[in-house]
């Protein structure tokens, strides 16, 4: 697992819309990469639904925000049309990048053990360095505790 101080790994992902996006091209801003398990599901739907209604202060801040899944191109762009997301959902179908971020475990279910996504995220420095991890994310709050983190920060 990552940890703070550690250099964020990079990677090149398409979003919803085919567009490719290469972290390491956003160096100089700060980057909240958010990782979820799935599409229009309720946890993830909260999370990207209560990012999308602070998304403006977050581009005020001069964060980018990418959310992160092992979903299609086609799913994300079905969810975002869906909930009216202005963000950019990266699509890791080959999990390369879940992997790297450690955030690919196992998980139970009603007894059932699976792989899958922890919803876990990454605050990552305009260095590139990670600022801060959030683990065992509450979808509900967890963009206002990265807004109130980026002030504490110094993000302007």
């Amino acid at each position: 697992m990552l940890k703070v101080g550690d250099t964020a790994p990079d990677f090149t992902l398409p979003d919803q819309d085919n567009r490719t996006h290469t972290l390491s091209s956003y160096r100089g801003h700060w980057v909240l990469l958010y990782f979820y398990p799935k599409d229009d599901t309720p946890g993830c739907t909260k999370e990207a639904c209560m990012i999308q209604e602070a998304f403006p202060r977050f581009e005020g801040v001069h964060a980018d925000v990418f959310g992160v899944s092992a979903d299609s191109v086609v799913s994300h762009k079905k969810f975002a049309d869906k909930f009216s997301l202005t963000f950019p959902l990266l699509a890791d179908t080959d999990k390369r990048v879940v992997e790297a971020y450690g955030v690919w475990q196992e998980k139970s279910m009603y007894g059932r053990k699976f792989m899958g996504i922890m919803r876990t995220s990454f605050l990552v420095e305009p260095t590139g360095l990670m600022k801060k991890i959030y683990e065992k994310v509450k979808p509900e709050i967890h963009a206002e505790q990265v807004l109130e983190d980026l002030k504490t920060f110094g993000a302007n």
